[in-house]
């Protein structure tokens, strides 16, 4: 065999050389990427090359961003304005009698047939500008969670003022229709939206959403925070009563946000944080910090004697340390105490640390109904500017937390601050069941709204929060990808560095057949998508709000991980006025700075844009038509060619790009003559256009297309989409013009058998005036695999049969392993059909490293989700020893006895019903991870080599050589050794495990990120004065409201279904 290769060699060579050919001629012919070139060179004189500047760039694109967001602000603003002056106007009625459209109820009728109570006829219809839900555009309804009674006279009077929205929503839509949902929250709980929709309950028919709970309502009803939680893990919290103190900690980490900072510290006789690596600081409140808190907070069990001055020793310490720092929100300060009440020696802390400024309030939650200490949690809060509630049961614990809030936003009230919050990119999955809009991801400008009546003004009362959202989508289409370029795009982020919309960005997983939202989708951080910027100079200048430009060399993940390129990007960014946001736009160095332009005549561009077989990017916006109503039904190919044609003379278009592009793929002509002859070589021709025009052609009948869901919208790579230029067309793009790329495509559907059956073939066009070089077009062919092969084995059948020594050997079963790979390593041509499956690389050849013709690539990805791990989630969890798995068991028995026991009560049967089992559900979840993943790439200067590998007992020799014209190799290699110690290596990620050890995870934990904070800061008003009212700290002392009902009140109907009820005969003093 060596002899063989000695003298062989060249056919080795020739054999890659004919494949290579005949590959080349078939390809060409048929994408017609020969006669394109053609076309252009002919046309030359009048083409030209222009660099595009990517600091106008951004800045345009930053201007029309904030003209877009200014009128959602000025829509807002509209419905604060009626929204006071409503209210200003109406006169609290207790005996109000008052029907309104209640979203759960409306279109509901009884046994008999008739509107049941608040559920009149409400029209509805689908509407595609709100994601085709029903809607009525006339009007706004109004939801209520199942916990708030529809007919509370607070409610009642409340949704009567409020029907003043109604005409405001209307006249904001129809002065700017790319308004979509707007609505007013209001502080007794209800929600009024518009346009009105039917609400539906879940599956136990209940209602969960309460507004005053989303972040949009909570960000703009309060300024931020510093928020020390002090938990009583002593021995008398045992039982109910912990698990009531967990749903109060995990409830007040709820309503904290990414611009508030927080910690916890459980407390008995000695103090110590749940989370070991936190001890002394505060983290910043964003999703992965509160979901890991909720996790310890479970975990917490209960010894000992509470001792707690000791606890908020500590807490006034940390908090103190963080503002002298000037870390943390640098605005309101909070300590939250969680006790039954047996507390004691605390007030000399206060002396020392709190008074006479009480700059740091206190907030007091008495656990259980026990009331003999709640003098003392009462005399805590009203001395430290805080606010005093007694939570008895789970249900009172929603109700009772959010005072703290109204407490913290009197400031801000009583000065009329209407500050103006945008918030992180979300999902409101909640708002809506509808999958359009549950995966759409979302931000939300909002205000607060007051009483502006003078005999409230000093007591500050918050009315409520109106808002409006954003969806991120329209506002990126701003930033059209055709002025950017193959690899280019524009991202967005906060002012906390979290990223609000970038390609790279991966907010949903796969649980079985559902998308879901990852738990941290909306806290991923710039660095760890733009993770080449190791310095983080990209994050820092653009969270300090600079306009300028950087370079960086990067690895830009291609195909699902499987692919990588090497580019040298230019980053580009600069602020949005008068938002916390940031643009950045990205353009790649060589033909993705230049941009193509011509002088396309209206006739040409009409005549290709009027083909059947032709399509526009969707998401691309030319045409502006969102504006106009009689414009809102056209398509974006429509509106051009109404634009080109002069049909409308209204409509606004940016063609210049479009029609320059605009070109006619040489192989129109040539169809009815090759038809017979392709059917059994090519499915169809395709072409794409720097514009986003995407045209194909097929050479065979429509049901024997081995790929059907290729260049359409299910196939998501393989067209044009909102972030991304096709899969063929990147890949071309980075290859020589002429040289074809090759990718196997796995057909898909009922039918499939999970084996690639199609393989995709594209070059790239490109033109070059005055030495700059641009890539005006992609064109490929989708051809069946097996055509493919056949070629090859021609190839090497052909070459063995002229003028070669009948001696050397051929790819014969028994004679030689010949594999076709491409320039990553995965397998298309193989003797053994298994081994060109999904993910394959060839093993033998990327292990031995002294070749040097493949090498490895670690790439990283920061938004994975892993299977979790075994080990305990905490720092500081010990070994477990017989007498730890004998208290935990005991443990857990006595929480599955109060859970039971908790089902007895109403509100158990649909709060804590399986409660257990979502636990364990829980548990079995993915979690976000780190992980890094292999990949491998043939180095393209080595076209040809040979070598020898050591296999055990045996050596293989081989031969590479590159096919012409291709990213394709061709492998020869000796059968006779056995090398099947070297397995098929797939592309497995992997998690990136970090010790726990100062500089492991307890430091990366632990560090702070550079942000910006918030403009503006309300925390303490001069009119705001203590008071020791019962549970109250404001200006004077309201008069008292039961929000727990006694059963012998008949002020209510006996089967109202509010867990209030169930709250026994005890009183909170609301604000």
């Amino acid at each position: 065999v060596a002899t063989a290769f000695g003298t062989g060699g060249g056919t080795v060579k020739l054999w890659a050389d004919t494949f290579g050919g005949d590959l080349y001629n078939t390809l060409t012919k048929y994408s017609g990427s020969l006669l394109l070139q053609k076309k252009y060179k002919d046309v030359e004189s009048s083409l030209k090359i222009e660099e595009v500047d990517g600091l106008e760039l951004v800045r345009k694109f930053s201007e029309d961003m904030e003209n877009m967001l200014r009128r959602k602000v000025e829509a807002v603003q509209n419905l604060v304005e009626a929204a006071e002056e409503a209210d200003l106007n109406h006169e609290f009625n207790e005996s109000l009698v008052f029907d309104y459209y209640n979203s759960v109820l409306i279109n509901e009728r009884d046994e008999k047939g008739n509107f049941v109570e608040l559920g009149a006829e409400f029209l509805l219809e689908s509407n595609a500008h709100f994601s085709n839900l029903p809607v009525n555009t006339s009007i706004s309804s109004v939801q209520l969670p199942t916990n708030v009674y529809n007919k509370d006279p607070d409610i009642l009077n409340g949704v009567y003022m409020s029907e003043a929205l109604n005409a405001v929503f209307v006249e904001n839509f129809q002065r700017d229709p790319t308004l979509t949902w707007q609505y007013f929250g209001s502080a007794t709980g209800f929600f009024r939206i518009y346009p009105g929709i039917k609400w539906t309950p879940d599956e136990n028919g209940v209602i969960t959403f309460d507004c005053r709970n989303r972040g949009w309502y909570i960000q703009a009803a309060t300024s931020p925070k510093d928020i020390v939680i002090l938990v009583d893990v002593s021995g008398s919290m045992k039982g109910l009563r912990m698990t009531i103190a967990k749903h109060t900690i995990t409830t007040i980490l709820d309503t904290l946000g990414e611009n508030d900072f927080v910690n916890i510290i459980a407390y008995n006789d000695y103090v110590h944080y749940i989370e070991p690596c936190f001890k002394g600081i505060l983290v910043q409140a964003d999703r992965d910090n509160r979901e890991h808190f909720k996790l310890l907070v479970e975990e917490l069990m209960v010894k000992g004697v509470g001792v707690v001055d000791q606890a908020l020793r500590e807490a006034f310490q940390i908090l103190k340390q963080f503002q002298e720092a000037k870390q943390g929100s640098l605005c309101n300060q909070a300590v939250m105490l969680i006790s039954d009440g047996a507390v004691e020696d605390y007030e000399p802390v206060f002396e020392k640390y709190n008074w006479p400024d009480c700059k740091v309030r206190v907030f007091t939650y008495l656990i259980g109904r026990e009331v003999s200490f709640a003098d003392r949690m009462k005399w805590i809060a009203c001395n430290n500017k805080g606010y005093y509630t007694q939570i008895s049961t789970l249900a009172d614990t929603q109700e009772n937390v959010m005072e703290y809030l109204h407490v913290l936003s009197r400031p801000m009230v009583i000065n009329h601050d209407h500050d103006i919050i945008w918030t992180e990119a979300y999902m409101d999955s909640k708002l809506l069941s509808s999958q359009a809009q549950s995966l759409m991801l979302l931000t939300t400008v909002a205000m607060p709204v007051f009483s502006k009546k003078n005999e409230t003004r000093s007591h500050g009362i918050l009315l409520g929060v109106v808002g409006s959202d954003v969806a991120l989508r329209e506002l990126m289409k701003l930033a059209p990808r055709y002025k950017l370029g193959v690899h280019g795009y524009a991202f967005l982020n906060t002012n906390n560095g979290y990223i609000l919309s970038h390609p790279d960005l991966r907010p949903l997983y796969r649980e079985g057949k559902k998308l879901k939202p990852k738990p941290n989708y909306n806290s991923v951080d710039l660095s760890e998508v733009e993770w080449e910027d190791q310095a983080e100079s990209l994050r820092t200048a653009m969270i300090n709000r600079e306009t300028g430009t950087l370079s960086m060399d990067v690895k830009v993940p291609m195909d699902k991980g499987k692919r990588v390129l090497f580019l040298t990007n230019d980053y580009f960014f600069t602020d949005i006025s008068d938002t916390p946001f940031s643009l950045g736009v990205v353009l790649s160095r060589g033909h993705g700075e230049y941009i193509l332009l011509g002088n396309t005549s209206v006739e040409e561009g009409l005549h290709d844009l009027l083909h059947p077989d032709l399509a526009l990017a969707s998401d691309w916006i030319y045409c502006i038509t969102d504006i106009d109503p009689d414009h809102r039904k056209l398509s974006q190919l429509e509106a051009v060619i109404r634009f080109l044609t002069r049909e409308d003379a209204d409509l606004e278009c940016e063609c210049c790009h479009l029609c320059d592009c605009f070109v006619t793929p040489p192989h129109q002509g040539e169809e009815d003559l090759l038809w017979g002859e392709a059917e059994q070589v090519v499915d169809m021709a395709f072409l794409g256009t720097r514009a986003g025009l995407l045209r194909s052609s097929l050479f065979v009948g429509s049901e024997k297309v081995s790929d059907r869901k290729f260049l359409t919208p299910e196939d998501e790579a393989s067209v044009f989409t909102l972030d991304s230029f096709p899969l063929w067309y990147r890949q071309a793009s980075e290859h020589p013009a002429g040289s074809f790329v090759f990718n196997l495509r796995w057909a898909e559907g009922p039918e499939s058998t999970g084996e690639p059956t199609v393989v995709t073939a594209s070059t790239a066009v490109a033109v070059t005036v005055d030495k700059k070089t641009a890539i005006a077009a992609a064109v490929g062919v989708q051809m069946k695999l097996e055509f493919l092969q056949r070629k090859f084995w021609a190839a090497t059948r052909q070459v063995g049969q002229v003028g070669n020594s009948p001696c050397f050997p051929g790819c014969r079963p028994s004679d030689l392993d010949c594999f076709v790979i491409d320039n990553n390593g995965f397998i298309l041509i193989s003797k053994r059909s298994h081994e060109v499956s999904r993910g394959k690389v060839w093993g033998s050849l990327r292990t031995h490293h002294s070749l040097r013709l493949i090498f490895r690539v670690t790439m990283y990805d920061y938004q994975a989700m892993c299977k979790p791990s075994s080990h305990h989630h905490s720092a500081a969890q010990p070994l477990v020893s017989p007498i730890s798995a004998f208290l935990t068991a005991t443990r857990w028995l006595l929480q599955e006895l109060v859970l039971f026991l908790l089902e007895w009560s109403v509100w158990g049967s649909w709060y804590d019903r399986g409660a257990e089992a979502h636990k364990q559900k829980k548990q079995d979840q993915l979690q976000p991870c780190d992980t890094e993943y292999p990949v491998f790439v043939y180095q393209p200067a080595i076209r040809e080599a040979n070598g020898i590998i050591e296999c055990g007992p045996c050596q293989k020799v081989f031969v590479v050589q590159q096919i012409p014209n291709s990213n394709l190799l061709l492998l020869v290699t000796d059968p006779t050794c056995d090398c099947s110690i070297f397995p098929p290596v797939l592309q497995e990620a992997t998690e990136v495990k970090y010790i726990l050890q100062s500089s492991g995870m307890c430091a990366r934990m632990r560090s702070q990120k550079l942000r910006r904070r918030p403009d503006s800061c309300h925390a303490f008003h001069p009119e705001v004065k203590v008071e020791a009212g019962r549970g109250w700290a404001g200006s004077s002392p309201p008069s008292p409201v039961c929000l727990g009902l006694c059963p012998a009140d008949r002020s209510m109907p006996m089967n109202t279904p509010v867990p209030v009820l169930f709250g026994g005969d005890i009183c909170v003093y609301a604000l």
